[in-house]
């Protein structure tokens, strides 16, 4: 996809407020928009200013686009504002942008004027990394986070701080834990918005997830194979003593039900088998080999039946 430069699009610099966007975005709404605009091009100069507007004047959607640059893509849920009426629906802040930017008088300016004007911050999103570890008892985790917000200046820039986040039991990797009020600032008295947090997992030496599943490669020797055996299998939650049956062939999954990550239903623990041959490092190991070789003669482990 072509990168889209925004700020090009809106006549402004990349250091611009969030007032200049703004004030810009009027400006140029009154002069492409298809109801009122002469321009051959007007239309489409119309969606794209559209388009570029409503990254711009998000303030983690801005961030974001900052920092990608030419890697920005716009997510699979976004949705510029279009610019004839009849189209997708508006927002109340850009119809008001809008109206007023053509009109002149925002439809709802009358009933603000001298009242005060009162919004709620806006909601951010972050992602929070946890080991395996913590979705099976819970923890307290402390975190660094970077959050988008204007300074006195009214540019945008990315502000580092850490919280303290309490991780619950059973979390799962894509799922949310919402912090109230610590979003963006509000505006008058308006209450600040809440930061979303989702829960990614580090990676771990020795497990991989699948939803509430957990799998674990557990090593074996031919002959724990071929006659089974007992072992102790370490899990997230503790150690569990596991059977092994006889003639048990590599990449089996032995199940332990409920032993995955804790949930109202919880997952299920899966000991993924690998067999592991000995070297023949020496006389008396290529001796054994050799030996092997001569009483399993007519095993074919490259037939269907010997698979």
């Amino acid at each position: 996809m072509e990168f889209k430069d925004y700020y090009a699009v809106m006549g402004v610099a990349p250091d611009a407020t969030q007032d200049e966007i703004k004030r810009a975005y009027r400006q140029l709404a009154r002069k492409y928009h298809p109801d009122v605009s002469k321009e051959p091009d007007a239309e489409q100069r119309f969606k794209a200013l559209g388009e570029a507007y409503a990254v711009l004047k998000d303030l983690e959607k801005r961030a974001a686009y900052d920092q990608l640059g030419s890697d920005w893509q716009p997510g699979p849920d976004f949705q510029p504002p279009h610019g004839r009426r009849g189209d997708a629906a508006f927002s109340n802040d850009e119809f008001n942008d809008l109206f007023e930017s053509i009109y002149g008088r925002g439809p709802s300016q009358g009933r603000e004027e001298g009242a005060g004007f009162h919004a709620r911050g806006q909601d951010h999103h972050a992602q929070v990394f946890i080991d395996l570890e913590d979705a099976y008892t819970g923890a307290t985790r402390s975190i660094s986070v970077q959050t988008p917000e204007v300074d006195e200046r009214g540019r945008v820039h990315l502000r580092r701080h850490t919280l303290k986040v309490t991780i619950p039991k059973g979390v799962r990797a894509g799922q949310h834990i919402r912090l109230v009020g610590q979003g963006m600032p509000g505006m008058g008295q308006g209450p600040a918005g809440d930061l979303y947090l989702e829960v990614a997992f580090n990676p771990h030496p020795h497990y991989r997830v699948d939803q509430r599943d957990v799998y674990f490669d557990l090593r074996i020797a031919p002959w724990e194979a071929a006659l089974g055996t007992q072992v102790e299998v370490p899990t997230p939650g503790g150690r569990v003593e596991l059977s092994v049956p006889a003639d048990a062939r590599a990449g089996r999954k032995l199940r332990l039900k409920g032993r995955g990550i804790p949930g109202p239903v919880a997952g299920d623990f899966y000991a993924v088998l690998q067999i592991v041959v000995p070297p023949a490092d020496s006389e008396a190991s290529r001796a054994y080999y050799t030996g092997m070789a001569g009483q399993f003669a007519a095993f074919d482990p490259r037939s269907t039946a010997g698979a």
